[in-house]
């Protein structure tokens, strides 16, 4: 069975252990208790594949930013959440993709964009068309959720095991084809 380790990160109050916690007990929490780390564990089927997900959950409050590179070094997937009803949230998961990027070394690194508490509409301050312009930009899926109603929950954890196994592969056939060059360089006939 496949383990893939998956990071959380967004702003202070977005809802990450909100959908966390609702993926992995299927339970809402009402009352917004800071997160400083908070690590999950589940079993998840795939396109008729298991895999078990290491789910870190990361403070969104600026004092732990300096443990966000351990996070992200550590990471294989990465959900960047904001709230929809905070357009602040939506800037500062920016400079944290860049972050990513910059720790990975990696342009391409897994990564799902994901707008969180669509169930408060009328209280809404980034536009869906915001949040898709930016996945596209940065060529990854974009999602709205709602850790409350359960809405796109589970798809979204699905899907951040979609982009693993993607590039897992594609890192495999990498591997593979820089092997094989290297031993034909290797090869000599004496």
């Amino acid at each position: 069975m496949r383990e893939y380790k998956v990071v959380v990160l967004g702003s202070g109050g977005v809802g990450k252990s909100a959908l966390t916690v609702q993926f992995v007990t299927g339970t809402f929490i009402e009352k917004y208790d800071p997160t400083i780390e908070d690590f999950y564990r589940k079993e998840i089927e795939v396109d008729s594949s298991p895999s078990v997900l290491e789910i870190l959950d990361t403070a969104g409050t600026e004092q732990f930013a300096s443990m966000r590179d351990l996070y992200i070094k550590n990471g294989q997937g990465f959900i960047l959440v904001y709230s929809l009803v905070n357009q602040q949230s939506f800037q500062d998961i920016k400079p944290m993709r860049d972050q990513i990027i910059r720790v990975k070394r990696y342009e391409k690194v897994p990564v799902i964009l994901v707008g969180n508490k669509v169930d408060l509409e009328s209280e809404r301050e980034v536009s869906s068309g915001e949040g898709q312009a930016l996945a596209e930009e940065w060529g990854c899926p974009f999602m709205e959720t709602s850790a409350k109603s359960k809405t796109m929950v589970d798809e979204l954890f699905a899907e951040i095991v979609r982009q693993m196994d993607y590039d897992e592969s594609k890192i495999t056939q990498t591997f593979k084809g820089e092997l094989n060059v290297t031993f034909s360089k290797l090869v000599c006939v004496l």
